[in-house]
């Protein structure tokens, strides 16, 4: 199929991460009928073997930085686009503590470089892939996250999340941009890059060492499996009401400890294998996802369970530390 015959022309930036290509594995494969365009800069958290369908002929690849607004014009130029998913990202929240510029730079910047070549160019539409940390933190006993809950972010992350979220939501007030938002809690899976906490906790009790739990563990996160979230992505890009917000997740709430104490079991370690450590600024306590609306909407819903997800994240990093 020639280039310019494809049904649609979909520009992913950031396809080399974790979300971006687990999403791009799958959907290059089954949607033959779209060219799938990855824009990467290839930092410290991409990985060119992420990507198991360069090969493919629906699949493009530039190296370009959305905080250059030349590099994605040229891109544009180049393949003459029709939607925007956007996955790219600066993600870590002890990194943004310690370099906040680099995610108003990646995050904010980034993203408005993105929004004004999507409507140069009239692009059909503009996905931003966010997050529930924009909502803030939450106590026990308080009520999930509905996508009307206020904006309340604690760190410079989040804060530069939920600046983007706020851009796209005023490039489809004020210039009529066809945007949806998703917000997704914790992702796990296959190729998240090892400053995360269970693919670092599972290689450092793989090699015999210690792992640093903050605090007492206590801090609660909902956790979805990296499938489920890109399903829900792919509901949403086709489906999704323009200007709309959806919040996606794993209906699994579990504290830090409860996470460690599943990987132990799954290296047979014992409890020594812990070290607390000293919490970190502004740690938030608890997120919670209500994904009632997207369930009752669109018709998406979590398959897999912790169990099968964990199942199989121990055993894509197992793989990869025993080489």
């Amino acid at each position: 199929m020639e280039k310019n015959k494809y049904k649609k022309k979909i520009v992913i930036t950031g396809g080399l991460g974790f979300i971006g290509s687990n999403y791009l594995n799958k959907f290059v494969l089954s949607q033959r009928q779209y060219l799938f365009i990855n824009i990467d800069a290839i930092t410290y958290a991409a990985n060119t073997k992420n990507i198991t369908v360069a090969k493919e002929p629906n699949y493009i690849f530039e190296k370009a930085d959305i905080r250059r607004l030349s590099a994605i014009e040229t891109v544009f130029e180049k393949y003459q686009p029709t939607d925007i998913v956007h996955f790219a990202a600066e993600s870590h929240v002890d990194i943004s503590i310690e370099k906040p510029a680099l995610f108003i730079e990646t995050n904010i910047v980034g993203t408005h470089n993105l929004l004004m070549t999507a409507k140069k160019y009239g692009i059909d539409r503009y996905y931003q892939v966010s997050t529930d940390e924009v909502y803030g933190s939450l106590k026990k006993g308080d009520k999930a996250f509905r996508t009307t809950s206020p904006l309340a972010p604690n760190s410079p992350y989040s804060a530069s999340k939920t600046s983007a979220d706020l851009l796209v939501r005023a490039y489809h007030e004020t210039f009529g941009l066809n945007t949806v938002i998703s917000r997704c809690s914790n992702n796990y899976g296959p190729n998240q890059d090892y400053t995360k906490l269970i693919p670092k906790f599972i290689s450092l009790l793989l090699a015999g060492k210690k792992v640093p739990l903050y605090s007492k563990g206590e801090n609660i996160r909902d956790w979805i499996y990296v499938e489920d979230h890109i399903d829900a992505i792919d509901h949403i890009f086709h489906k999704g009401k323009p200007g709309h917000i959806y919040n996606v997740g794993g209906n699994c709430e579990m504290t830090n400890k409860e996470i460690v104490s599943v990987l132990l079991k799954l290296t047979k370690r014992k409890a020594d294998a812990i070290e607390y450590v000293a919490d970190r600024p502004g740690h938030d306590f608890r997120y919670a996802i209500d994904t009632r609306e997207i369930q009752k909407e669109l018709g998406w819903r979590a398959k897999f369970d912790f169990k099968q997800g964990i199942e199989k994240t121990f055993e894509y990093y197992k793989k990869i530390d025993t080489k």
